[in-house]
C-alpha cells in the first residue's frame, strides 16, 4: 500500500518522533524469514539500455556479462514524471525514494508541487515555490525504525539524485538548503531523519558545506562540516582518510570534491575514492547497526558524460559503477550469505539519447589496439568501413541530440578509429544543442535485483512501484 502524502509539518513531527530518542532506543528487530534487513539501491544516473549495452561490450565483449547482467531478477521501469514525458533526475529518484510522482525539478515532496526556477537575493538562492509538501523517503522510514541509513555518490552529495533520499525541495538548485538539511540541529535539518541524521554521506559537493571565505558557495555563513563535528561527525577529505575511518557506530562525512568527481579515468585516486571503496566503507560502518540498514549508491558521472556526448567516459562510468555493485555483492554475501537477509536492487533513473548504429561486425570489448564499439561502422562480411550517403565513415556510437553536430555534407569528414576512440571525442547528434546539453530520453531503464523478496522485481513496472516493492520487502 502506497503511503499517502502528508502535511509538511505533520510528516516531519511524525517521523521524527519515531526516532527522537535515536536509534539506540529502538529495539533491535530480528529479520524475519525472507524479509530484506538490509537494502542496498543502486543508481546508474543516465544509464538507459543502450549504454548499459554499451558498456558491456565495451568492457567484456558481446557475449560477456556484467556484474548486474547477473541480479537473478529483473524488470523494466517506466520513468515519466508527473508533468513530463521525459523525466529529469529529481523526479524520477523522488519517485523511487517516495512512491510518490513528481513534477521534474522536484525533490521528494508531493504530486502537486509546481517547480519554479529560484531566485538570488542577497547572494543567496531562495526558493519562489510555497505549495506542496513533503513525503516521507526509504531512507527516513528506515532511520524511524532504527536502522542505520546512508548515502554514497560521485557527484554533489546535493545533487537532485542524492539529495531526494534525505531532503525535500520544491527545486533541485536549492543545493544549500538541502545540504542544511544534513546537519541535525541546525537550521534547516530535515528532522524526518531523527535526532541523529543519517550515518554516512560519501561524494563531493563540499563547496554547499562551506561559507564563501572559506572557499565554498554559502552566502548565509554557516560551515556544515564544523557544525557536523561538534555534532560529533568525522570528517574525510581524501581517500587515505577515507580508509582510515574505523568501523564504528560514529556518524561519518566525506566530501572529496568541492563540486562533482572528476571523470574514472582521470580521477586522482589519492584525493578521490573509486565509487566500489566509498561502498565497500559505507557497508563496513553500515552493517555494524543490528536493526540492519538502508543505502544509496549512485554512479552519477554516467549521466554527466552523456551529456557531453562523451560516449567513452559514460562507458567507463558504467564499468565503475558496475564495480560497486560487485563489491556489494562480495561484501553482503560474507556478512549475509545468499543474501536472505540483504535486498540489493540496481536501476536507471532515465535514459539517454545515445544511439547503436549500423550491422558492424562483433567488435570485442575495447582495448588499447582495438577501440571496438568506440570504433567505425564497418561492413559484413568483409569488414571494410562503411560510408554514409555523402560516401563518410560513421561510428558505431551516436547520440540523437548533441554539440556534434556537421553542418551540410558529411562528405569531408575525416573520421578513424583511433580518433573516434579518443578519450573526449565527442559522438556526432542528429539534432545540434548547446554543449553539454545533449538530452535525456523517455525509454524505459533496466532493474535488476537479487535477495530478500527481489523476486517481486518483474514485468514492466512503473518507477513509483519499485518504491512499494522495497518498502514492502523490508517491512517498512
Amino acid at each position: 500500500m502506497r503511503i499517502k502524502p502528508l502535511a509538511a509539518a505533520g510528516l516531519l513531527a511524525a517521523l521524527a518522533g519515531c526516532a527522537a530518542t535515536g536509534p539506540a532506543a529502538v529495539k533491535p528487530r530480528t529479520a524475519l524469514d525472507g524479509q530484506a534487513k538490509n537494502i542496498i539501491f543502486f543508481l546508474g544516473d543516465g544509464m538507459g539500455i543502450n549504454t548499459l549495452t554499451a558498456a558491456r561490450i565495451y568492457a567484456v565483449g558481446e557475449d560477456g556479462q556484467l556484474t548486474i547482467d547477473t541480479l537473478p531478477e529483473s524488470a523494466f521501469v517506466k520513468t515519466f514524471s508527473n508533468d513530463a514525458q521525459v523525466t529529469d533526475s529529481a523526479a524520477s529518484m523522488s519517485a523511487y525514494m517516495t512512491g510518490v510522482k513528481q513534477n521534474n525539478g522536484v525533490i521528494s515532496m508531493s504530486t502537486e508541487t509546481r517547480s519554479l526556477a529560484p531566485t538570488s537575493e542577497g547572494g543567496r538562492t531562495v526558493s519562489r515555490c510555497n505549495n506542496g509538501s513533503a513525503v516521507p523517503t526509504l531512507a527516513e522510514l528506515a532511520k524511524a525504525r532504527g536502522m542505520a541509513a546512508g548515502v554514497v555518490t560521485t557527484t554533489s552529495v546535493t545533487d537532485a539524485t542524492p539529495a531526494a533520499t534525505y531532503a525535500h525541495a520544491c527545486h533541485r538548485k536549492l543545493e544549500q538548503d538541502i545540504a542544511a538539511a544534513l546537519v541535525p540541529g541546525g537550521a534547516g535539518y530535515n528532522k524526518a531523519l531523527g535526532a541523529s541524521g543519517l550515518d554516512l554521506v560519501f561524494g563531493g559537493g563540499l563547496q554547499q558545506f562551506t561559507p564563501v571565505d572559506a572557499g565554498g558557495k554559502r552566502a548565509d555563513g554557516r560551515n556544515l562540516l564544523a557544525e557536523l563535528q561538534t555534532k560529533g561527525w568525522r570528517v574525510a577529505a581524501n581517500t587515505a582518510q577515507l580508509q582510515a575511518l574505523a568501523a564504528n557506530s560514529q556518524p561519518a562525512i566525506g566530501l572529496f570534491a568541492q563540486n562533482h568527481f572528476a571523470y574514472e579515468a582521470a580521477r586522482d585516486p589519492a584525493k578521490q575514492p573509486a565509487l566500489s571503496e566509498m561502498t565497500a566503507k559505507a557497508i563496513d560502518i553500515l552493517s555494524l547497526n543490528p536493526n540492519g540498514f538502508f543505502l544509496m549508491v549512485e554512479g552519477g558521472l554516467i549521466d554527466h558524460a552523456l551529456h557531453a556526448t562523451l560516449a567513452k567516459r559514460a562507458l567507463q562510468e558504467t564499468v565503475s559503477y558496475n564495480a560497486a555493485i560487485k563489491t556489494a555483492l562480495d561484501k553482503m554475501n560474507r556478512i549475509d550469505p545468499g543474501l536472505k537477509n540483504t535486498l540489493i536492487v540496481a536501476t536507471a533513473d532515465h535514459d539517454h539519447t545515445l544511439l547503436i548504429n549500423g550491422y558492424s561486425p562483433r567488435t570485442g570489448r575495447t582495448t588499447p589496439t582495438n577501440p571496438g564499439v568506440l570504433g567505425l561502422v564497418r561492413s559484413l562480411p568483409d569488414g571494410k568501413v562503411r560510408l554514409d550517403k555523402d560516401g563518410a565513415p560513421f561510428t558505431i556510437l551516436g547520440f540523437g541530440t548533441g554539440e556534434h553536430r556537421i553542418q551540410g555534407s558529411r562528405k569531408d569528414v575525416k573520421l578513424t578509429d583511433e580518433i573516434a576512440a579518443g578519450d573526449d571525442y565527442h559522438q556526432e547528434a542528429v539534432v545540434r544543442t548547446r554543449t553539454g546539453a545533449e538530452t535525456h530520453g523517455g525509454a524505459d531503464v533496466y532493474l535488476g535485483a537479487a535477495g530478500a523478496n527481489a523476486e517481486l522485481f518483474r514485468g514492466t513496472i512503473d518507477n513509483t512501484r519499485v518504491f512499494d516493492l522495497i518498502k514492502n520487502a523490508a517491512g517498512l
